[in-house]
């Protein structure tokens, strides 16, 4: 048995979790996110608190703690959403917001141009050398950052690139001149 599925989600104030059959539907302040549960798994609300049981730990073992966070993601999400920034480093790199989609000036012939996603709010700040991505799904907010960041993932030499802000990006020493 999952040591996380164990767990019960606490549903804070504002917040409304609807369980019907395997779907689960999660409503907030920010927005509602549903989720259908896997076959073998299910949920009840009680007591302010979410508890998700297996059917059988062997079969359906690998799905209880994954259902219990992805509804405890859904909760976070609908009540405080999710934030994910990042850095733009190099001369001449920046961003440019234009309606639904990001503008990249990333040294290239021409700019890489991302579509902002349904669901997901994108902002620039610092002359365009800041992006942040906000949203009430944790999945989609990682995944548009990652695809943001796959454009030109800061590389070791000179640091240059889109990394996320708090990243480390462990510098290497360029060629030695004999």
């Amino acid at each position: 048995m999952s040591r996380i599925g164990k767990e019960p989600v606490k549903v804070v104030d504002g917040v409304t979790v609807a369980v019907d059959g395997q779907k689960v539907t999660v409503k907030g302040k920010l927005g509602e996110l549903t989720y259908t549960m896997h076959e073998g798994i299910t949920a009840k609300v009680e007591d302010g608190n979410v508890k998700v049981a297996c059917a059988d730990d062997g079969k359906f073992g690998n799905f209880h703690g994954l259902a219990r966070a992805l509804i405890h993601n859904m909760v976070v999400g609908v009540s405080e959403g999710y934030k994910k920034q990042l850095s733009i480093e190099g001369t001449g790199f920046k961003a440019v917001l234009k309606g639904s989609e990001l503008a990249l000036s990333l040294g290239f012939a021409s700019p890489k141009v991302f579509v902002v996603p349904e669901g997901i709010k994108v902002t620039v700040e610092n002359d365009g050398l800041q992006v942040t991505i906000t949203g009430v799904d944790k999945a989609q907010v990682g995944e548009a950052a990652a695809r943001i960041r796959a454009f030109y993932p800061a590389e070791p030499y000179k640091g240059k690139g889109i990394k996320y802000v708090g990243e480390h990006i462990r510098r290497k020493q360029g060629k030695k001149v004999a």
